[in-house]
């Protein structure tokens, strides 16, 4: 019983998937965080494949695939912005728009290129157990920098998730914490691709940091909760698809999303239960005692 948890990970490709797996955690539970406070759960998705059309011109021409999704979600974010300067378009809408948009033109590259299935099947879902040094040394740093900069831009994050009048009073550059924001967004999704994909991404930027909000709402506590949950996932993940033969990044992104489920079971079956005390420790203490001539004992 044992082995079938430890021979897994004694493998080279393995160790390298968890790793990877591991790190994409720490920044994603990080950004994904304040995606959940500040219901940019949309826009998060959106710039997972947004970055598509970079990564496949990229990956077509043989160049830099972090540099191609950089210049992707940087058109991505500035359309967004333009069109709802510009225009009575709600945000919703335009990322709505572009959302469609950056993924039929990615699908559409991808597609001019010789081997369409297996490439697009890359680069929308990731190859975890394909990750080499490399691309641990790209997650390193890109966890490092999310980071670095939740840590820098904490108090600007925090008072923008819950007012963006109140960071504008208070001098915190709202608008440029939001565009920090989304870099990072793009950062995690650009650099975690090769391990889960530009499209099951999401569910690591969102479904541990979600099912930490239905646990605790102090922010560090959230980041860690989420970064316990998505390690655990990660493992979990990982040996089911090497016993059972599934798909890497698919299985560890469906367990994310398990979990939140159940625990949001556990939680609602508390509280009912919580509630049915409550109600009938109120039925106990509302029984008056007897009183008055009736409850006089005869002499």
């Amino acid at each position: 019983m044992f082995d079938l948890l430890t021979v897994p990970f004694s493998f080279t490709f393995m160790q390298n998937a968890l790793y990877a797996g591991l790190l994409t955690v720490v920044a994603s539970s990080l950004i994904g965080t304040w995606v959940v406070m500040r219901g940019m759960a949309f826009m998060g998705d959106a710039l997972a494949h947004g970055v598509l059309p970079g990564i496949a011109i990229a990956y077509i021409v043989g160049g830099n695939l972090l540099l191609g999704g950089a210049l992707s979600a940087a058109v991505m974010i500035g359309g967004v912005t333009v069109a709802s300067a510009r225009t009575r378009l709600g945000d919703d809408t335009a990322i709505g728009l572009l959302f469609v948009g950056m993924l039929a033109a990615g699908v559409a590259i991808i597609s001019r290129g010789g081997a369409y299935a297996g490439d697009l099947t890359t680069i929308l879902f990731g190859e975890p157990i394909g990750v080499t040094a490399a691309h641990l040394r790209t997650l390193l740093v890109a966890t490092v920098v999310t980071v670095a900069v939740t840590v820098a831009l904490y108090r600007p994050f925090l008072v923008l998730s819950f007012s963006r009048a109140k960071a504008k009073t208070l001098g915190l550059q709202p608008g440029l914490a939001h565009l920090a924001m989304l870099a990072l967004i793009a950062m995690v999704v650009i650099s975690s691709f090769r391990t889960v994909g530009t499209m099951l991404v999401f569910a690591f930027i969102v479904a541990p940091p979600a099912t930490a909000a239905l646990v605790s709402r102090r922010v560090p506590v959230m980041m860690l909760v989420a970064m316990g949950i998505g390690a655990v996932c990660v493992v979990a993940g990982l040996l089911l698809s090497y016993h059972l033969g599934t798909a890497t990044a698919a299985t560890i992104a469906g367990l994310t999303v398990l979990v939140f489920f159940v625990v949001l079971a556990v939680r609602e079956a508390v509280e009912t239960l919580r509630g049915w005390r409550a109600r009938r420790g109120d039925d106990v203490d509302g029984t008056d005692a007897p009183s008055g001539p009736s409850a006089a004992v005869p002499a």
